[in-house]
């Protein structure tokens, strides 16, 4: 690994100074999972990096009676360990449980995820589905955008010089709501996804008809996807197989997936329908209360 300049701050200030300082060459370590091996691979090549795990603000994980409020150095593990938050943004926790190992989630961060804005990142689809956006501090103050329009290319987003992540936040759920979160890898050792599809529904008072639903796409286009044309289609419909279907159908249409090592093109776009009409089923699931027997991994 090259040398580099190191230091640790302990406020929001003195993260963006830093920033603002060392433009385009610094970098922010949070967990620190994607970071390290990019540096030893020599992906990035930072001359300065900024620890900001000891910021008050980035490690504020609150569910309050407005939303849920995850600050962008929270690790993966808090978040799978706090069970009323787990019920509630279940899609979230399902992602998160699924980000590595254990020891991977005991270091890796939604805020880090985030930023590090891979088209196949597991947390982001869950994060649009659950209609997420993130603060942003810079010199020029704060500002806040949805999650779906963070990312702007494969390992790029929006921030600017001096900006940073500050949290996530996702509004509260409503009554009869559920989501969920699944990615399809041909192999449990292959830990990046082949597609990834995260759902969150709410369902009217009996239960047959859908009044929202926001569905987030993961690994097939250059970056995580919000499918709004699914939400607009099946806005008042009956939850039966046909809408299902027509939800698939209506996924398959509005990616843009390439071939790779992991999977052709074609190969995708039927994943995608499979794993949408599948991901919509669990999530209605857990909105009626239903015991969904479901494990990660099947």
């Amino acid at each position: 690994m090259h040398n580099f300049e190191y230091q640790a701050v302990a406020t929001l200030d003195e993260a963006v100074q830093l920033l603002e300082q060392h433009r385009g060459k610094a970098r922010l370590l949070a967990g620190g999972t994607d970071l390290i091996d990019q540096m030893r691979i020599g992906r990035h090549t930072p001359e300065f990096v900024i620890d900001v795990k000891k910021i008050a603000e980035l490690n504020r994980l609150d569910l309050a009676t407005d939303g849920l409020y995850v600050g962008a150095a929270v690790p993966c593990y808090r978040i799978t360990g706090h069970t009323e938050l787990s019920r509630q943004y279940a899609a979230l926790s399902d992602s998160c449980c699924i980000i590595g190992g254990i020891q991977i989630q005991s270091r890796a961060t939604l805020g880090g995820n985030l930023c590090n804005s891979g088209p196949a990142a597991d947390s982001i689809p869950a994060m649009i589905a659950l209609g997420g956006s993130c603060l942003i501090r810079g010199p020029a103050g704060s500002r806040e955008l949805p999650i779906e329009s963070f990312c702007t290319a494969p390992s790029k987003n929006v921030l600017q010089a001096g900006e940073l992540v500050v949290e996530i936040r996702f509004p509260p759920r409503a009554p009869r709501s559920g989501s969920h979160y699944r990615r399809m890898i041909p192999r449990n050792e292959m830990d990046i996804a082949v597609v990834g599809v995260g759902a969150s529904v709410e369902l009217d008072e009996s239960l047959s008809h859908f009044v929202s639903v926001r569905v987030g796409l993961g690994a097939v286009a250059p970056t995580p996807l919000l499918a709004g044309a699914v939400a607009d289609a099946l806005a008042g419909q009956p939850v039966n197989g046909s809408s299902f279907a027509r939800a698939a159908e209506i996924a398959r249409q509005s990616i843009a997936p390439i071939t790779d090592m992991r999977g052709t093109r074609e190969y995708r776009i039927h994943a995608t329908g499979v794993m949408v009409q599948r991901v919509l089923e669990m999530a209605v699931a857990r909105a009626r209360g239903e015991d969904a027997n479901y494990r990660v991994g099947h």
